[in-house]
């Protein structure tokens, strides 16, 4: 097992018992057998450590949903959306429930990168409605992805902190059912475009320098593979652009169910707008 990784599945061991506070590098390091410089050598710190299995968390869950929300026929859309939410938060639900319990001992920066996250995870439910409802709810459609997103936090509780059998497939159907009848009867507006604005940090956009940094750091990691040669396509491209559309697609397809992938994926799919 690659160190950092070993790193992060005891990390989340300990900080799943003892909190992110409570858990020092010390202990961390002694569960691991390695050394407190080996720790240094793959975090520069204990927050970059928690940031790190925030992003494999996370990047996980957005990515596929952005992907869902893009390609999944409409008749599915919102079934498929609720269905995998809930089977990633019970897959995970020991780092889900560590999330919501330790959300009040973020510092800044940590809080802003589930920020971020939470903003993307909007973007992504926004887009949703609008494939599935179009024009009809206009007015009324940050309402409804704020409702959406109260339905994941609500529900999600029932396995993040109670030891019970979740049937996914019903509770994503009961939800479809409540989340159509809210799109059909709502009338009342309460949120605006403008409210979210102030609410919440502008969307931040990934520069074609960052993807290429991104892709370099991928290809020296992966072995040789399909994936590790679509990566090496990818960044040749973005230099030197001769593919059509219908292969760059093809390439990021090539990469998107690889695990470490998931966030180029994603960001690609963004700077070519697919």
């Amino acid at each position: 097992m690659v160190k950092k990784q070993l790193i992060m599945e005891n990390a989340l061991e300990l900080f799943a018992k003892q909190g992110f506070e409570s858990t020092s590098v010390q202990q961390i390091t002694d569960k691991c057998g390695i050394s407190k410089g080996a720790f240094y050598l793959s975090f520069k710190s204990k927050d970059e450590l928690i940031i790190a299995l925030i992003d494999q968390f996370m990047i996980q869950i957005v990515a596929d949903i952005d992907y869902l929300v893009k390609s999944a026929e409409t008749e599915q859309l919102l079934y498929e959306f609720y269905y995998s939410i809930y089977s990633s938060f019970q897959k995970h639900s020991d780092f889900a429930k560590l999330l919501i319990k330790e959300q009040s001992q973020l510092n800044k920066e940590l809080f802003l990168k589930m920020q971020y996250y939470d903003k993307l995870m909007e973007n992504s439910i926004i887009s949703m409605i609008e494939r599935l409802y179009g024009d009809r709810v206009e007015v009324i459609k940050y309402d409804l992805m704020y409702s959406i997103k109260g339905f994941m936090n609500m529900y999600s509780h029932l396995f993040v902190f109670f030891n019970i059998l979740v049937d996914v497939n019903r509770l994503a159907e009961s939800l479809v059912e409540k989340t159509n009848i809210l799109a059909q009867h709502s009338t009342i507006t309460f949120a605006t475009n403008e409210l979210l604005n102030i609410l919440q940090p502008m969307n931040e956009e990934i520069s074609e320098d960052q993807i290429i940094e991104m892709l370099d750091q991928k290809i020296e990691e992966l072995d040789e593979s399909i994936e590790k040669e679509s990566l090496t396509l990818l960044k040749q491209q973005l230099i030197h652009p001769i593919y059509t559309t219908a292969i760059i697609k093809g390439l990021i397809e090539n990469i998107r169910h690889h695990p470490q992938c998931k966030w180029i994926t994603y960001s690609l799919r963004r700077y070519y707008r697919l």
